[in-house]
């Protein structure tokens, strides 16, 4: 189904406060015309009040915002051709799905409305391409989660929107449902033309369904680039602790040496890197080794198995008393509560502690 051109959108340092608060903290962004963006990150940082300054809903205290270089301020949330899907689907319970989808196209303006047999066809169009044509007579209170959500999705897409924003579109359904939408819409996105841009805090989702993922924290961006970009290439501490499982260990550096209390890690030093600093592992980037060669060590303290992985706690001894990590290992050496190991981070980061 292709309609008109997306949209590319740009953000240029936008600012939003509620009294003392900055919810939106000179936020520059640029969103390429036809691509799937993930804002992520956690309550209070800034994501859903930035795709509502984006919607129109809302408006902010200073800043810009161009639809393909136009002045999208300047227009009301009705002329900026934006879908919105929201959490919890505000479906109409006393329509059909059918009339919910048709609800857009019925209350537009008489002089662009379309007649009711191309009203008709448009409905049936999305209602096939959301799957739920069978579902055309029935209610919202006779739908699961899931099915709302579809339906909320087919109403926006209903009058050809070229931006479609969704507020945490999956947060009210459960976990099995949540991972089957995350496939549909990432192949919905491909078969519309449009620009869209979602909303979540689930880290897991945006990684996988997103073009670009956008790392907020406290009204700023940390970070914006691939899935892989984001995960594997974290530029601060933030992103390093947010998107994925870490270890995270309080570290020393004078001279080039990382100590970990008393222990010098056999780990280099990142350039320019000098005092107090945290050390960033992947719970899979912990090597296991026999202890005694120099170095990280510490004691097993539990172990679970799952599937061809191991998950064990280990106790790291340091200046201020013990630390408990959780690494996963592989099954080729079997882990048992009590045994020491040694440690080896194979890919890590180091980040200095912010004053």
């Amino acid at each position: 189904m292709k309609g008109r051109f997306p949209m590319a959108i740009e953000v240029r340092n936008l600012v939003k406060k509620f009294g003392a608060f900055a919810a939106l903290d000179h936020v520059d962004l640029k969103i390429r015309s036809g691509e799937l963006l993930a804002l992520l990150g956690p309550s209070g940082s800034g994501k859903t009040t930035l795709l509502r300054i984006i919607a129109g809903l809302d408006w902010p205290d200073a800043g810009e915002v161009s639809f393909d270089g136009q002045n999208a301020l300047a227009r009301g949330a009705g002329e900026r051709g934006v879908g919105f899907v929201f959490q919890h689907y505000a479906l109409f319970r006393h329509m059909t799905v059918f009339e919910n989808v048709a609800f857009g196209l019925r209350v537009q303006p008489r002089a662009i409305r379309k007649p009711d047999s191309a009203i008709r066809a448009r409905v049936k169009e999305l209602l096939d391409l959301v799957q739920l044509d069978w579902l055309a007579d029935r209610y919202p209170g006779q739908l699961s989660g899931g099915q709302r959500q579809r339906v909320a999705l087919a109403r926006a897409l209903a009058i050809e929107p070229r931006i479609l924003l969704l507020d945490e579109p999956f947060g009210a359904l459960d976990a099995k449902v949540r991972k089957e939408l995350r496939t549909w819409l990432r192949a919905l996105h491909e078969e519309i033309n449009v620009t869209s841009i979602f909303v979540t805090h689930d880290q897991e989702e945006a990684l996988e369904v997103a073009n670009r993922v956008v790392v907020m924290d406290k009204g700023r961006i940390e970070q914006v680039g691939t899935p892989s970009d984001v995960y594997d290439n974290p530029e601060t501490a933030f992103v390093h602790g947010f998107i994925g499982e870490s270890i995270v260990l309080p570290v020393e550096i004078h001279d080039g040496v990382v100590r970990l209390g008393d222990t010098a890690l056999n780990i280099a030093a990142e350039r320019g890197s000098a005092g107090p600093s945290k050390l960033f592992v992947r719970r899979h980037d912990m090597q296991v080794s026999a202890p005694g060669w120099g170095g990280l060590e510490g004691t097993v303290r539990r172990v679970r198995t799952f599937g061809p992985i191991q998950r064990a706690d280990i106790a790291v001894p340091g200046r201020l008393g013990e630390t408990v990590i959780e690494i996963d290992a592989p099954r080729d050496r079997e882990l048992h509560s009590g045994d020491i190991v040694g440690l080896q981070p194979r890919r890590y980061r180091i980040f200095a502690d912010q004053p």
